[in-house]
């Protein structure tokens, strides 16, 4: 394979990477609650049924009926009691009510400091994830580094690390973009 050629698999490797991790900030983003009811508050639970391990969306409706209210409308009546356990066992804090296969959760305010948590929580969860792009960016440097003994020149070297720290600075900007949304959502009355 041609140097240049790796060169691009190794930029393309670590913009596939980064991406993915901003897709990933987004979803653990989305596990956080706000003061709004959302459906990736329960997407990822999991339900004991018919001898298997299910996702809740596999065995109900769920839905957003009202800003605080998230409803199940679960189709096989006779799990309902499974996925009441499934939700109160998630550690989320979530309180369903059963009410024959139909289930409500009502989500309770939430007081200036629980918000400031949960701000605090997503700001974590944001610096891990900026770890993650700058460790994918290391990576990318040393492979560059690799090649130098493939005839790869020091000008030439500097100019793809700088295209791998423009990357980098794009994606670092846009988990900022992303959790300021999430804090100005979480902080709102």
């Amino acid at each position: 394979m041609e140097v240049h050629e790796e060169v691009e698999l190794i930029l393309t490797d670590a913009e596939e990477r980064m991406q993915k991790s901003n897709n990933e900030l987004i979803n653990a983003l989305g596990l956080i609650r706000s003061g709004r009811a959302t459906t990736g508050l329960v997407d990822d639970i999991r339900v004991e049924a018919y001898g298997d391990v299910l996702p809740l969306n596999q065995v109900g409706a769920v839905s957003i009926p009202e800003a605080r209210t998230i409803t199940i409308d679960v189709w096989d009546k006779a799990i309902a009691q499974d996925v009441e356990k499934a939700i109160q066992k998630s550690g989320r804090n979530l309180n369903p009510q059963n009410d024959g296969g139909f289930i409500r959760i009502n989500l309770p305010d939430l007081t200036e400091d629980r918000r400031k948590e949960l701000a605090k929580l997503a700001k974590q969860k944001v610096e891990d994830f900026k770890v993650a792009i700058r460790n994918i960016r290391r990576d990318a440097n040393d492979s560059i580094k690799r090649l130098k003994s493939e005839g790869i020149s020091d000008d030439e070297m500097r100019v793809i690390q700088d295209k791998i720290q423009t990357l980098t600075d794009n994606k670092v900007r846009k988990m900022d973009e992303i959790f300021a949304a999430k804090e100005k959502e979480i902080l709102t009355v």
